[in-house]
């Protein structure tokens, strides 16, 4: 049961916010300044404790842990709820560590996780060399090392956890306009003229987040010469719940488990190539997955449509401003080789709901500076740490220069060889390192 927030200073709850869901014309953020308007009087402010922008996995499990701490919230989406919950929408599926899926149990999404498929063994090669790496969970416990799950089935749980909230609204499809911040709040201008007022705004809307553009916050980074080609392949025999990461020279060519014999596949490849492999007729692309999987799984299948998406890597130069957050992928972008961006996101929620909650209970100001300073002195180096390791990790093994080949292959094989440093690899891969905040260590808000 969440603990009960009562912050002093308020001279009264809110009005609850209800959870019908608006419909707007969909148009770009046209304008964000830096303080509230003080134009003529428009229309009255709808109030929240906090609004965040973004409702996609992260923004979403964010509603649900500020809820869970007591604290009435709104979330604004662009997108209309049933089409971000539809296949079409996104085809990817994501891994969810194990101590992001203790998160997601607290917050009560999981039990309406429809399906998950336990990753019980990491399994890293390097092309074709006899030298690999792998992990058993057994090895370091009775539980896996998280979850594979498909992002539409993680939304829908999302959205009945949402359904069960009465202090959480999902305010969808609606546009932001302008979302100015001053000293005492932070407002939301949506394009139908609807408009909420917080202590805190949070910026959950992704890795081109016009509210980040619009504080003035930086995006440092640069594009990978390299594409994701994403898709969900049928095959023969069962994968026991087996990880693969296959190095290959493009970049990595990830092999991940789903349910029901059915693999989520995340192939690295050349920009320039990316394209041909997308034009392929079925056929074609199957006879290219053949060569790549082998054949340890039997027959193949791709199932249901292919996605694209270019790689980067980003950091912003910050994550907070006088009552703004980042979180997510508006904070912080990764190359995928290690199946982490997600997870990360989830730990900056985990992070910023304990800061928020701890301040809120106190009755303190949760948008004040020394509050949001505290979440961003816990994420900031976990993730430039992760967000170097990814990029370090892409670059040693996506290529075929024989030092480097040699030096990999090496660092595989004395992992695989010294058990103290696996266990540690192992637990690092379950995300139970570090110091976490009491969602990841299945604890209460």
């Amino acid at each position: 049961m969440p603990r009960e927030t009562n912050p002093s200073g308020r001279a009264s709850r809110r009005a609850r916010l209800d959870k019908t869901v608006g419909a707007v014309e969909v148009s770009d953020m046209s304008r964000a300044s830096s303080s509230p308007s003080r134009a003529a009087a428009g229309p009255a402010a709808e109030r929240a404790d906090a609004i965040i922008v973004g409702g996609g996995l992260v923004g979403l499990s964010l509603g649900l842990a500020f809820a869970r701490a007591g604290l009435e919230t709104a979330v604004v989406d662009r997108a209309p709820a049933a089409a971000l919950a539809d296949e079409a929408f996104d085809g990817r599926a994501s891994a969810i560590a194990y101590a992001s899926y203790r998160a997601l149990e607290g917050l009560g999404v999981w039990r309406h996780v429809a399906a998950a498929e336990p990753i019980r063994e990491i399994r890293v090669t390097d092309d074709e060399s006899p030298l690999f790496l792998h992990y058993d969970h057994a090895e370091i416990g009775d539980a896996p090392f998280g979850y594979m799950v498909e992002n539409r089935v993680m939304r829908r749980a999302l959205y009945a956890a949402l359904a069960e909230t009465p202090t959480l609204r999902l305010i969808a499809p609606a546009e932001v306009r302008a979302a100015p911040r001053g000293d005492a709040a932070a407002e939301v201008r949506l394009t139908d003229g609807r408009l909420f007022k917080a202590p805190l705004l949070v910026a959950a809307d992704g890795k081109d987040s016009p509210i980040r553009q619009a504080a003035g916050i930086r995006f440092f980074g640069w594009r990978y010469p390299q594409d994701g080609i994403v898709c969900t392949v049928v095959h023969e025999r069962p994968h026991h719940g087996i990880a693969e990461e296959r190095f290959l020279p493009a970049g990595p060519f990830a092999i991940l488990p789903l349910t029901e014999n059915r693999v989520s596949l995340v192939w690295t490849e050349r920009t320039d190539l990316a394209p041909a492999i997308m034009a392929l007729d079925e056929a074609g692309f199957r006879a290219e997955l053949e060569a790549r999987f082998g054949d340890y799984l039997g027959r193949l299948a791709p199932a249901g449509p292919r996605w694209r998406y270019p790689l980067a890597f980003r950091l912003a130069e910050s994550y907070v401003r006088p009552r703004l957050a980042l979180i997510g992928d508006a904070a912080h972008l990764i190359h995928p080789i290690a199946g982490q961006g997600l997870n990360l996101g989830l730990r900056d929620v985990a992070a910023l709901a304990e800061v928020v909650a701890d301040a809120a209970r106190l009755g303190l100001d949760i948008g004040a500076p020394a509050v949001l300073e505290r979440y961003e002195r816990w994420r900031r180096f976990d993730n430039l740490l992760l967000a170097g390791i990814t990029d370090g990790l892409n670059r040693l093994f996506s290529n075929r220069v024989e030092p480097f080949r040699m030096a990999r292959d090496l660092g595989l094989d004395m992992v695989n060889r010294l058990p103290p440093l696996k266990r540690f690899f192992m637990r690092h891969a379950r995300g139970t390192v570090g110091e976490l905040p009491r969602l990841l260590k299945g604890e209460a808000l």
